[in-house]
């Protein structure tokens, strides 16, 4: 099991842009392979930042709204949401350190 919540469309609004703690959402499909590789760094890093950060999934080939609205052209694609506003965005794979390192300036 994931320690990422899985959001969708409808819960983005609640789950992110209301959040009042920083949001990573990781978008990702289940057909795409180096989405898949990224689990465990996300879930990882979902463990290791408990209240600093909520870390999120969004499945965009259930969910093609929101990413199509955001402008996510490719996946993996990593967006960090503060305030509700988006703050740092990384398309493609990355170790989990850099994962870390990536969401860090922002908690």
């Amino acid at each position: 099991m994931s320690n990422a919540l899985d959001v969708t469309d409808d819960s983005f609004q609640s789950e992110v842009v209301e959040s009042q703690v920083p949001v990573l959402v990781d978008f990702w499909a289940p057909w795409c392979g180096p989405c898949r590789a990224m689990t465990p760094a996300v879930d990882q890093l979902a463990a290791e930042m408990g209240e600093k950060l909520k870390v999120v999934k969004m499945n965009t080939e259930e969910n093609p709204s929101k990413g199509s609205e955001l402008g996510v052209m490719a996946i993996p694609c990593f967006i960090v949401f503060k305030g509700g506003a988006e703050v740092g965005r990384h398309m493609g794979m990355m170790d989990g350190e850099k994962l870390k390192k990536f969401v860090e300036p922002h908690l």
